[in-house]
């Protein structure tokens, strides 16, 4: 897990070649004007979902992992807690193959990291994470989708 401002993702680009590839995209495109859905930039390995979340409270949040995707969570409205678990704490729970999903029911994070419009959280497989964490009704965010490699 890698918690920072977007303005430093730069220095993340030898963590996987595709994050070069969001840099680019965050330079050409502000994500508060960006319509809501999904927006390719390499096909299926690459894209950014612009969503509103309902938010939650710590013990409705579902922690989650995925095993091909790395997720780049970045709160744009509102400031967004994450739960965050290591995968290898994590109970066995069955993988969804078609979504690139598991949902961990209702355990529980073993530490929060909130994160402010401006900043970042980046999720790799190894990530037990638990998004929407907030006392607002609704987070507007953009959570960019990257293979790994």
């Amino acid at each position: 897990m890698v918690i920072d401002t977007i303005e430093n993702l730069s220095k993340y680009v030898g963590l996987n070649p595709l994050f070069a590839d969001v840099v680019a995209f965050l330079g050409q495109n502000d994500l508060n004007q960006l319509e809501a859905g999904k927006h390719l930039i390499k096909d299926k390995d690459l894209f950014v979902n612009i969503t509103t979340a309902k938010g939650r409270g710590k013990e409705a949040a579902t922690l989650e992992t995925h095993i091909n995707m790395i997720d780049i969570q970045i709160p744009l409205d509102t400031e967004e807690t994450f739960g965050y678990t290591p995968l290898c704490d994590l109970p066995e729970f069955e993988y969804n193959a078609e979504k690139d999903i598991t949902k961990y029911g209702t355990t529980l994070a073993q530490t929060y990291v909130t994160c402010k419009p401006g900043q970042m959280a980046i999720f790799f497989p190894q990530d037990g994470h638990a998004p929407c964490i907030s006392e607002k009704e609704e987070i507007k965010k953009a959570i960019f989708k990257v293979k790994v490699v």
